[in-house]
């Protein structure tokens, strides 16, 4: 037989000029063939490929993905003969995850047996974003996935950025995440949480001020707007931010220019600028509580972090990174999850989402004193979980903390009701907890898996009072 005869050459041959990651696999998911760029993700030779199972090579396990909850290509594109595409997540030779965007294609070898052609783009190169916790991102269900490339489509552009979603999801880690990748990754990334400063420094705080500005002024400082030029400035919960206040950001993100408070001179900085919030802002605009041209001016991207419970199949992987980090912090040995552990945890709906999650295994990790974390070290906040529906109801009596409304002078004894909005779910259980702990708001805000601010901000919102 000629080389140009053997339908392996032939292939071969083919996908060799690919400019991206190429295999070609058999029925029996066996690599019949594959391209250097595929070998060198995965770190190994084309004759230790080939012969292999694509599952053994991409995920390191012995079965096929689809017998591990994943939507398999290989399954899909065999049983229609259609053209097939999906989000997955591999493991390079160092078992790092290694995020792609997978296409698969029906093709017939020069004898007419059925093989698939898959094709790899890396949706984004090894995660190295970190917070202040070394906390990384990880995951691999589908909702991760798509939000991920999301968020590297997002740093290929200088478009300003708005990340929603709900409290503890994460979006600060996201900020990082798109920084990192941006072409401003050189430059500086610069953070500032708009709920922790009083309005009256916020423009001190954000701008800088001269000598003398104000009372206890000494010296002239650099804003953070300042600092953050040539690279990205963070602005977590945005939605916090006055009128005021929004209207001099907004003045400064279209021309570029601000003075210092107290200052004469006008500064200019080039800055990308990555917020985030919790709340709608489109309802905060209709209640005119947020400012519509500075809606549009911060929203030229916008991405949702899901909430954990949307990406269950994440929380193991999740669990042993945040127990990883939580160790060292603490200078324990190594802890792991019995598999009733894991269970447990998958099985709560994480209204809390990761900062839950963290605190739920800082909580397991005092408890346990041989590393290995049991479900009874597992401690659930079943009365928040269950406004999302996965636990029933009590209709148990609620001793509330009353709204300050004086047609309402008391709201004791009133069940929780199954036509009720999830506001009004949260202002009971952000009260039952409240009464259990004394007001003690930092112990509250601890089993409601959330900060202490953030708890103080529903409060308010809510017109609780003691």
């Amino acid at each position: 037989m000629k080389p140009e005869d053997n339908p392996l050459i032939t292939m071969q041959s083919f996908i060799d000029t690919q400019e991206f990651p190429v295999v070609i696999i058999d029925a029996r998911y066996k690599i019949v063939a594959a391209n250097a760029l595929y070998c060198s993700t995965y770190g190994i030779s084309l004759k230790q490929v080939v012969g292999r199972t694509c599952h053994q090579v991409s995920h390191g396990s012995d079965v096929p993905c689809d017998q591990n909850g994943e939507d398999c290509p290989h399954r899909h594109v065999f049983e229609t003969d259609q053209p097939f595409e999906v989000l997955h997540t591999h493991f390079d030779a160092a078992h790092r995850p290694d995020y792609v965007r997978i296409k698969a294609y029906p093709i017939h070898s020069v004898d007419n047996r059925p093989l698939l052609l898959e094709t790899l783009t890396r949706i984004t190169p090894q995660i190295n974003a970190a917070d202040a916790n070394g906390e990384v991102m990880v995951g691999r269900s589908p909702a991760f996935l798509a939000c991920l490339e999301n968020l590297t489509v997002a740093a290929k552009s200088g478009a300003p950025l708005l990340l929603t979603g709900e409290t503890g999801v994460g979006k600060d880690l996201a900020a990082r995440f798109v920084h990192q990748r941006s072409n401003r990754s050189g430059g500086p990334y610069v953070s500032l949480n708009c709920a922790a400063i009083p309005e009256a420094l916020f423009e001190s705080e954000l701008f800088g001020h001269e000598r003398g500005a104000f009372t206890g002024s000494v010296g002239h400082k650099r804003g953070l707007f300042e600092i953050a030029d040539g690279g990205s400035l963070f602005l977590d919960e945005i939605g916090e931010l006055s009128l005021p206040a929004q209207a001099k950001l907004l003045r400064a993100l279209d021309v570029g220019e601000f003075r210092r408070v107290g200052g004469k001179s006008v500064l200019k900085a080039d800055v990308r600028l990555i917020s985030a919030t919790n709340r709608n802002l489109i309802t905060s605009v209709k209640q005119e509580n947020f400012r519509e041209d500075f809606y549009h001016r911060i929203a030229g991207m916008k991405v949702d972090i899901p909430p954990l419970r949307s990406r269950a199949a994440d929380i193991p992987l999740l669990a042993e990174v945040l127990l990883n980090q939580i160790c060292l912090r603490e200078k324990r040995t190594p802890c792991w999850l019995t598999p009733e552990a894991i269970k447990l945890l998958m099985g709560h709906t994480f209204p809390g989402n990761i900062r839950e999650l963290r605190n739920i295994l800082t909580e397991a990790v005092a408890i346990s004193s041989d590393g290995s974390i049991l479900a009874k070290h597992i401690r659930l906040s079943t009365q928040i979980s269950s406004q999302f529906g996965t636990q029933p109801h009590t209709h148990r009596p609620l001793h509330t903390i009353a709204p300050n409304n004086p047609t309402s002078p008391h709201a004791a004894h009133r069940p929780i009701a199954d036509n009720q909005s999830l506001a009004e779910m949260e202002t009971h259980r952000i009260t039952e907890i409240l009464q259990q702990c004394a007001g003690n708001r930092k112990q509250a805000a601890d089993l409601l898996g959330i900060s202490e601010r953030t708890l103080y901000r529903k409060i308010l919102r809510y017109q609780l009072q003691s």
